[in-house]
């Protein structure tokens, strides 16, 4: 990346299917071409259990492949997250693809999701700043998303990855040049020099019938392409040669743009890599051509740079009178209400009968207005007054890439970040939704949050009190 040099990274699907053997045995035929800079060792992909990436990313460096490990928020907290990093630094594996991860699928464990993604790459910069694990970390990003909130949400929570420490970005699949090249405009306009890698997938007939159903979450096909696949696997082949043309076509298209290398899936097979690569070459002078073929979008959907702006939304009553209490009594600064408040807090905290009264009374109130859970680390202010526990994953800092039109990925509803992206738009305040909201201190759920702030010990922004210093890493 550093040498500016066009990188291609393969991805290893270590699944339960695949035996490590098999796994193993490609990525030693990966190691041997130079065009490849690392195997992309996944880890719980599409929701399921698969082999231990850390110990499958130990075996294919040994086979000479550099390996980039996939780090998922799905099963584990953030203690034992910090001891996978710190396993990662004994062995030093310091290439790490900081993802949230997807729902488990149906009859998989009971999800954990203790930190998001954007807390999560926090967190491995903080090990990083100490001096002990240069890690290089790799993040996902999606454009091809086609209902305004949820692709101008990924761009945004892009933005917050970088600034959390992030050195990588890598797109979801997808098959639209126009979002290829929005992306890269975009990051460009805001001079946000982070490396991208486009996701190439050699998508077959089958994975396509899926990902036209949304499976895995955030991956998606259009009918165009789906008929076009299936037309294709007609061949005598079963479409094979025109799967890895579309790749290599592809590849091409994103080196024109000024993508820093292609993330390749969907295919373990070293050959097709290999002609991929070396067709995209012959095709580097026609990239133009090729961008103009790759419009698999969705018809109708939203391009960031051609689709007009909607009509400006108005705020909901419960936000305008919410914004108005602030402004009548400022709590937020050092005012003579902040600090009578600070005392009556402290008086109230000493007392546990009237601490257990004031938290419910606090969730008698918030529960019906915002689904309050009572984790006693309230940002509301920081998410327009929608509550982030309401969300399956717990996300504070964006929607995850699993929505798809606005619905959520896990229950049948409306992503709650399509209401918070609205309202802070209405608003006029969507820069104040690039604020890192740090992971909530699980110790004070159950606990009054009105209490904790005032005293000051609580996990909200500008205040993280959710990964305490012990042992020269924050846990």
């Amino acid at each position: 990346m550093a040498a500016r040099r066009f990188c291609y990274v393969v991805e290893l699907v270590a699944s339960a299917l695949k035996r490590e053997a098999q796994v193993l045995e490609i990525a030693a035929k990966l190691a041997v071409m130079p065009e490849i800079v690392a195997g992309s060792v996944t880890s719980y992909a599409g929701g399921r259990f698969g082999q231990d990436p850390v110990r499958v990313a130990t075996a294919i460096r040994a086979r000479g492949l550099p390996p980039n490990v996939h780090l998922t928020c799905v099963y584990d907290d953030r203690a034992k997250i910090v001891n996978t990093l710190r396993a990662l630094t004994a062995l030093e594996l310091f290439n790490v693809f900081a993802l949230t991860g997807d729902y488990p699928a149906e009859g998989q464990a009971k999800a954990v999701f203790d930190l998001d993604s954007v807390q999560l790459v926090a967190l491995v910069a903080k090990m990083r700043a100490g001096g002990r694990a240069p890690f290089h970390i790799a993040v996902a990003v999606s454009p091809f998303k086609y209902a305004r909130t949820d692709c101008l949400y990924q761009y945004l929570k892009l933005e917050k990855k970088v600034a959390a420490g992030a050195n990588l970005a890598i797109t979801q699949v997808g098959w639209d040049a126009r979002k290829f090249a929005e992306l890269k405009r975009y990051l460009d306009e805001r001079a946000i020099d982070v490396p991208l890698l486009g996701n190439v997938y050699v998508l077959g007939r089958r994975a396509s019938e899926r990902m036209a159903k949304g499976l895995p979450p955030g991956c998606w096909a259009s009918p165009s392409l789906v008929d076009t696949i299936s037309r294709e696997s007609g061949a005598p082949d079963g479409g094979l040669e025109a799967r890895l043309e579309r790749a290599a076509r592809t590849v091409a298209v994103l080196k024109g743009l000024g993508y820093a290398g292609a993330y390749i899936g969907g295919t373990h097979d070293p050959d097709h890599v290999a002609q991929i690569i070396g067709r995209a070459r012959e095709l580097e002078p026609e990239w133009e051509t090729c961008a103009a073929d790759l419009q698999f979008g969705q018809p109708g959907g939203f391009y960031l740079y051609s689709s007009p702006a909607p009509a400006r939304r108005r705020l909901p009553m419960v936000t305008r009178a919410l914004d108005g209490a602030g402004r009548l009594m400022p709590v937020t600064r050092d005012t003579w209400l902040r600090r009578r408040l600070q005392r009556l807090s402290a008086w109230v905290d000493r007392r546990p009968p009237l601490r257990k009264l004031t938290e419910r009374i606090e969730y008698a109130i918030k529960r019906p207005l915002f689904g309050c859970e009572a984790c006693g680390n309230c940002v509301l202010g920081h998410m327009e007054y929608v509550c982030p526990q309401t969300c399956p994953k717990q996300m504070r800092n964006g929607p995850c890439g699993g929505t798809f039109l606005t619905r959520c990925e896990v229950v049948d509803r409306e992503c709650i970040w399509v209401s918070v992206h609205e309202r802070a738009e209405a608003a006029g305040r969507v820069d104040q939704l690039k604020t890192y909201i740090p992971a909530p201190d699980r110790t004070l759920q159950g606990t009054s949050s009105w209490i904790n702030y005032f005293l000051g010990c609580d996990s909200r922004p500008g205040h993280d009190t959710s990964l305490p210093d012990r042992g020269g890493y924050r846990q």
